[in-house]
């Protein structure tokens, strides 16, 4: 079972398109947004950190020895989705009008749930600096406990949620 919930890594896959990012050769292209409307655009993404239920309560308590671990990874989170397109090769750099990141605590994993949202008023969706900041903020998490929990697992990193642009609305299912 995965940390979403979910049995199956593509259960809820739906084709939508053509890849955008290939030529008529195959060669990789940067997408041409300028003839789209600007509209608000958001995603939402999320990602998991499973870890031993001690580091867990190591982390809740402030007490890792990096510092505040929740506080750091939602900052790396956010300065992520602003680099977006210098990390992700033919991202094009996007003015983000909001991006946030939250962490919240999963008993039941046992570990921390890391949900990031961003929104763009733009000509092109958001989806990847959402999953870059909650890449980065699982990735950082990782980074500021590992002294206590090498055995941390980062996983189930997907989009949850987009509105706007010219494709539409989107919701993961379960």
């Amino acid at each position: 079972m995965r940390p979403n919930g979910r049995t199956s890594l593509y259960g809820d896959l739906t084709m939508t398109g053509a890849l955008t990012h290939l030529g008529a050769q195959g060669e990789a292209n940067m997408v041409d947004v300028g003839g789209k409307d600007e509209t608000t655009r958001t995603a939402i993404a999320e990602g998991f950190v499973s870890m031993q239920p001690e580091t867990l309560k190591t982390i809740l308590a402030g007490n890792a020895k990096k510092g505040d671990v929740l506080g750091t990874a939602r900052i790396a989170g956010i300065m992520a989705a602003k680099k977006t397109h210098e990390l992700i090769p033919l991202c094009h750099p996007l003015l983000l009008t909001k991006v946030s990141v939250d962490i919240e605590p999963d008993h039941a994993l046992p570990g921390l749930k890391v949900t990031a949202l961003a929104r763009v008023t733009g000509k092109t969706g958001v989806e990847m600096e959402a999953l870059t900041a909650a890449s980065v903020a699982c990735l950082t998490i990782y980074d500021m406990a590992k002294a206590v929990d090498r055995a941390m697992i980062i996983s189930a990193i997907r989009l949850v949620e987009k509105t706007g642009g010219k494709s539409g609305d989107y919701k993961a299912g379960l």
